[in-house]
């Protein structure tokens, strides 16, 4: 390949503006590739994390001892989260209400604000993934039309029109659509993986929420019928 054609002498001899296309492009990339890395970890960690609750939670474990044992609110997460904000709400208000539709109502508002601050940490930065996957193409194809509007130009003042003339500018166009797509393909693909993956474990989040309302509420029915007794 003529070292005129060669894809780093297009970009170095690129434009102003196309070259400011494809750093913002390459910035852009760059920028995915971290949060993708760091949101794979972060789902990781939580799927094991739920594995685990959910192991010790339904092994017949004593709920108090369960509480007693989960670390404090900075350090949990996930279930274990959602079960921590149910149960301290639970045990706050047994003794000021003998109402059990008030303190269930209670254990389920605060399940639920729970869970909302899951789906926050989990959905953090998948925005700015959506974000480089929807707007690099059209980056990308700014810095085309721009690098075609220049081809135009370079053949208008050119005295005898050839490839030679007008090549360099369509090449460092086409370059510009490339990175514009190599932006765009992996934020694509691994935000519908993680926008799926964190929607897999919100639902699991919301059915032990629901699975624990129901252990409550046959406690609180078992302690009425005996108190009745």
């Amino acid at each position: 390949m003529n070292d005129s054609m060669s894809i780093p002498h297009l970009i170095m001899s690129a434009s102003t503006v196309v070259q400011l296309v494809m750093l913002i492009l390459v910035f852009g990339s760059i920028l995915s590739w971290v949060v993708i890395f760091q949101r794979t970890f972060v789902m990781r960690r939580a799927r094991r994390a739920h594995q685990m609750f959910e192991e010790r939670f339904w092994s017949g474990v004593d709920l108090n001892e369960l509480y007693r044992d989960t670390p404090s609110e900075q350090e949990t997460q996930g279930a274990e989260q959602v079960f921590r904000a149910g149960f301290r709400e639970f045990n706050r208000l047994m003794p000021k209400t003998k109402s059990p539709d008030a303190i269930l109502d209670g254990v389920q508002r605060s399940m639920r604000v729970a869970w909302s601050r899951e789906e926050e940490r989990l959905s953090l930065h998948l925005v700015f993934l959506a974000t480089v996957a929807s707007a690099s193409p059209y980056i990308g194809l700014f810095g085309t039309v721009w690098g075609i509007m220049g081809s135009f130009q370079a053949l208008s003042m050119a005295q005898q029109a050839t490839l030679s003339t007008v090549a360099p500018w369509i090449a460092e166009a086409l370059i510009a659509t490339a990175m514009g797509l190599f932006a765009a393909i992996p934020a694509v693909i691994f935000y519908n993986r993680l926008s799926a993956e964190s929607g897999r474990l919100l639902g699991k989040y919301e059915d032990f929420a629901e699975e624990f309302h129901s252990i409550l509420h046959r406690n609180l029915q078992g302690r009425s019928e005996a108190g009745t007794a």
